[in-house]
């Protein structure tokens, strides 16, 4: 089995950090259905202003709110107005690799869903792994690719 991504919330904006809560993330039960977080799943998050990694797990808030707010101990990480990325995994035999396709949700400075792609890896005719990012319409987007040496 391996871990792998199931859903990802890309460069939310934090909207609150609560010390004083018994901790968690609160979010927006819309985004979490679109992306295909459960409530109490364990997430892990990545704050793109500071680099601070944390495991929590969510909550659900309410819907509509576009809310990302941490908890209790959560909340030392992140201030509001940060930049984070929340994703959730999934364990999974690599013979079903190609079954997945995580969601990946992109925001705007107010928490509005900007873009919703997804992740597809295949397997080509060499038996070699591909990897795209795929928009609404399934159409192939670039991959960042950084070349190395000449």
């Amino acid at each position: 089995m391996r871990k792998l991504v199931a859903g990802k919330l890309h460069g939310i904006y934090v909207t609150e950090a609560n010390l004083n809560y018994h901790g968690s993330i609160t979010l927006d039960p819309d985004h979490c259905e679109e992306a295909g977080i459960l409530p109490m799943e364990f997430v892990e998050i990545w704050n793109k202003n500071s680099g601070a990694r944390i495991s929590t797990y969510v909550i659900l808030g309410e819907r509509g709110s576009r809310c990302c707010v941490l908890n209790g101990a959560a909340a030392r990480t992140c201030q509001p107005g940060d930049q984070i990325i929340i994703c959730n995994s999934v364990y999974l035999d690599e013979s079903r690799i190609t079954s997945l396709k995580p969601k990946v949700l992109t925001f705007d400075e107010g928490n509005h869903i900007r873009d919703s792609l997804s992740y597809s890896v295949d397997i080509n005719p060499e038996g070699k792994y591909t990897f795209d990012i795929l928009d609404e319409a399934n159409t192939v987007l670039p991959v960042p690719v950084l070349v190395c040496g000449t």
